[in-house]
């Protein structure tokens, strides 16, 4: 017994050992995995990787283009049921998308509505032309907010997250930003916790499936491109404590919410039990990113060599999935 003990100690230290190397197989500049978590409630900063190092944002974009659809509904420049009208620009977006048609019009709610769960490109550039005249005009404007904000190494081109190679973000950013639309939206967050969202004859789900598997999750926004990988800005609110975790450049949906959910469940438990009861929050968080990714995921960390802004790696008709 005793010896069967002392494997298992052994074989546990082992993987640690092994996690904790694949952490910096691959220099920052080489890999487009980065990631972040807070406790809101303390700011104390949880654990952090690459967290500085500029990354496509994909659509997680798009909660900066809401952030400014709020200040626009709390200002008064907006109203749930405005009408917006489609341009054949916004009509020509790629997916994913509404396929709304020139001389169509959404109302306000509803474009809201469809940015966290479809996550539509043409809506995007709809709120991006009647806020801001054109979308070029309305992505500088997000960036002098994203500044204000204190988001100091973001930069917006559009208002969707399709692929830009200058539009470039940061987790730490990204994380910063969701603490800003919970703090200054409160009364528009809930919008981020609708599940599912009816068009037409089209009923879609929203592609943050930690919403329905991952107590307290109540947002915030995934986002992909091929350049980007698979993100997810996350927010959820256990006991009185509120955590923000974000994960960038993910090989696979799947495992990004595995780890994501690795992230969050890490955080409360040092929260709920202190760190001093426990092995630091980096080493168990190096060990859940061992037990949660997959054989393409490991490529992905030890094997990818190509650099993550290569502009050969941004394909413009691929879209944003999510």
């Amino acid at each position: 017994m005793a010896f069967s003990s002392a494997f298992s100690g052994l074989i546990k230290k082992l993987i640690t050992a092994l996690a904790l190397s694949l952490c910096v197989i691959a220099p920052a500049s080489a890999e487009k995995y980065a990631s972040y978590v807070i406790d809101i409630d303390t700011a104390k900063v949880l654990h952090s990787r690459n967290a500085d190092d500029p990354r496509f944002p994909a659509s997680i974009t798009k909660v900066m283009t809401l952030y400014m659809v709020f200040d626009a509904l709390k200002a008064g420049e907006l109203m749930l049921t405005d009408e917006l009208k489609i341009s054949r620009e916004a009509s020509k977006q790629p997916p994913s998308k509404l396929y709304l048609k020139p001389g169509e019009t959404i109302s306000v709610e509803t474009a809201i509505n469809a940015l966290v769960t479809k996550s539509a490109n043409d809506v995007a550039v709809v709120i991006a032309e009647r806020l801001g005249g054109s979308e070029t005009r309305f992505a500088a404007l997000m960036t002098a907010k994203a500044r204000q904000l204190g988001l100091k190494n973001t930069r917006f081109k559009n208002a969707s997250g399709l692929p830009n190679a200058a539009q470039l973000s940061t987790a730490h950013d990204l994380a910063i930003l969701g603490e800003a639309m919970l703090r200054d939206h409160a009364d528009y967050y809930d919008y981020f916790s609708t599940t599912e969202f009816k068009y037409g004859r089209a009923n879609y789900k929203n592609h943050n499936k930690l919403l329905e598997s991952v107590r307290g999750v109540d947002g915030i926004k995934t986002g992909y491109t091929r350049a980007s990988g698979f993100n997810l800005l996350a927010s959820a609110e256990r006991d009185g404590h509120r955590v923000i975790a974000v994960m960038l450049g993910g090989a696979t949906s799947k495992s990004r919410n595995a780890h994501v959910t690795d992230l969050l469940e890490a955080a409360f438990d040092v929260i709920a039990t202190g760190e001093d009861e426990k092995p630091s929050i980096t080493t168990r968080i190096a060990f859940n990113e061992l037990r949660g990714l997959t054989t393409d995921d490991l490529n992905h960390y030890a094997l990818d060599e190509m650099d993550s802004f290569s502009t050969d790696e941004i394909d413009l008709e691929q879209g944003s999935a999510e």
